[in-house]
């Protein structure tokens, strides 16, 4: 490759070489993104292997938090790698985060289960989802910082962007790997041992990205400044304790990050576990869906990255988070009629209501297992929440035991208060067979028939979220670099983003899942991530400067 300009300088040695420069930053992102979709794909499995000694229902929703464990330290590893990303330089820290990410991912595949040595296997499970969330922590930041500070101005949308697209590719090579183990092993073997086949092909994704990142050089724009000495000493003091570089920093969070968080992962993510768990489509059609819609939105992403770079950052990113604001509840509800229409049919044909006595209906979700959700609402809407069956509430006498209504059918909830575990399970076993002649008499089907599935239709719906997300996500980076300067950089910029991204995005399949238990209604956890990106867009509008070509060697 020939020279080009890149920062102040040409760039011709495999230390600057841009293409190398951008490969190896966009290696971080590919893992990170490969490991989120195999762990949240596969939660229904993971919580058969490790959280077996739970309920179903409970152990998936352990399966959620495990996977939510990744991104609850995150907050804590920006902090580190941010601070030393700015002391040592952007090069040594993400060494150490792509070898640690990889290490645990690997760990994840090799991990013996519940089965095998017991309770010990949760643990171990949450372990290494803790040691990958600290290492991603300081990941993206020094990938988009590294980026940018090679790039020329009048480029760093488009050269950022690559690291967005990167998202793409990593969700694409994770809903491949599943596909592929899928239909040439069998649905029973991959649920029995093949799923452990996507986390250990992830070593090699870890020695490729370690073979390029150890070929390049120091960020220019860091080894200047540690020539000329304007390092910071204190470089989380400057960016968290001095208003002018705090108030950035919360600007960012609320207007950009934690809308990126929510609307990204509702787009790429909750889409699959909607159409997947709750319509109930087929899961390797659901993983071919999502694979064709994940590939236009790689070219969403770079066309808007590229779009920043010629109007701005900020209109297009506001674009992004209004379209997400306005396009998921109704959306997904064209969703549900365009892949199950028979579903859709039936809840306005005959809906659901589950009546029952308030005070004996709890929230489902018990964060350490001890709670047996016994009484005869629990039951009714446990049931029928496992079956993706949406509900309505009704209010019955104090003291009754409720029934759910099915059009015109009755069908009277059990009350397990005071069996034992094994009879309790009995007596929700035999409720569910009970419901099913009643629902299947109402017309709801078990699953979504396939023949019928609109697939112009969903892919259709299913890119017009993505582009909610790509739009929000392309120009992110290059904003992100743009909004602090050079000796704060990684830890004012890494912090904020694993914060809305980890902790509002990361935390939103298992949010939105307790929502929709909770409700009945398969859309109510939708209303988390409007509501963020409309936070998001309100704050952006007010109050996020527009960074376009700013000199960002200060």
């Amino acid at each position: 490759m020939s020279a080009v300009e890149v920062g102040a300088r040409p760039v011709g040695s495999a230390g600057g070489n841009i293409t190398l420069v951008v490969a190896a930053s966009c290696a971080g992102t590919v893992f990170e993104w490969y490991d989120f979709f195999i762990f949240g794909s596969l939660a229904t499995i993971i919580a058969a292997h490790f959280y077996s000694g739970a309920a179903a229902s409970q152990g998936y929703i352990f399966a959620l938090l495990t996977f939510a464990a990744g991104f609850a330290v995150r907050p804590l590893g920006a902090l580190v790698f941010g601070r030393f990303g700015d002391r040592q330089g952007r090069k040594r820290a993400f060494l150490v985060t792509i070898t640690l990410m990889g290490l645990a991912t690997v760990g994840v595949g090799l991990l013996p289960d519940y089965k095998s040595i017991g309770i010990l296997a949760p643990y171990l499970l949450v372990s290494l989802r803790v040691i990958q969330g600290f290492a991603i922590g300081g990941e993206y930041g020094g990938a988009a910082i590294y980026v940018a500070e090679h790039a020329a101005k009048h480029r760093r949308g488009a050269a950022t962007g690559w690291i967005q697209v990167a998202g793409t590719l990593g969700l694409f090579l994770a809903l491949a790997v599943i596909l592929i183990c899928r239909t040439t092993l069998g649905e029973d073997a991959f649920r029995h041992w093949a799923w452990r086949i996507p986390f250990l092909l992830s070593a090699g994704l870890l020695g490729i990205s370690l073979w390029i990142r150890l070929r390049l050089d120091e960020s220019p724009m860091f080894q200047r400044m540690q020539e000329e000495g304007r390092a910071s000493q204190a470089p989380l003091a400057e960016s968290f304790l001095r208003w002018s570089n705090l108030k950035i920093v919360l600007i960012a969070l609320f207007g950009l990050l934690m809308g990126q968080g929510v609307v990204w992962y509702t787009a790429q993510f909750y889409t699959q576990f909607f159409l997947e768990g709750v319509v109930k489509v087929a899961p390797a059609l659901v993983n071919a869906l999502i694979m064709a819609a994940t590939v236009g939105s790689a070219a969403l992403h770079m066309f808007f990255a590229r779009l920043s770079d010629k109007v701005g950052r900020k209109p297009v990113m506001l674009f992004g988070l209004g379209l997400a604001a306005v396009s998921f509840v109704p959306g997904f509800h064209l969703l549900a009629q365009s892949a199950n229409r028979a579903l859709t049919n039936a809840v306005a044909r005959a809906p659901v209501i589950v009546v029952a006595d308030p005070a004996d209906c709890s929230l489902q979700f018990d964060l350490v297992g001890k709670a047996k959700f016994a009484t005869s609402c629990d039951i009714a809407k446990g049931a029928l929440a496992s079956a993706g069956v949406p509900y309505r509430n009704g209010a019955a006498p104090s003291g009754a035991p409720a029934f759910v209504r099915i059009g015109s059918d009755t069908v009277t909830s059990p009350d397990g208060r005071g069996l034992g575990a094994h009879a309790l399970a009995a007596m929700k076993t035999k409720f569910v067979q009970a419901l099913k002649p009643a629902l299947r008499a109402a017309g709801y089907p078990a699953s979504a028939d396939s023949q019928a599935l609109d697939i112009p239709r969903t892919l259709g719906l299913l890119l017009i979220l993505m582009t909610a997300a790509a739009a929000l996500y392309g120009p992110q980076a290059a904003a992100l670099v743009e909004l602090f300067p050079t000796r704060i950089r990684y830890s004012a910029l890494s912090f904020p983003y694993h914060v809305g991204v980890g902790w509002f995005g990361g935390f939103l399949p298992v949010i939105a899942y307790a929502i929709v238990v909770a409700t009945g209604n398969i859309y109510a956890g939708l209303w988390y991530p409007t509501v963020i990106a409309a936070i998001g867009f309100f704050v952006t509008l007010f109050f996020l400067p527009e960074t376009r070509e700013r000199d960002i060697e200060a």
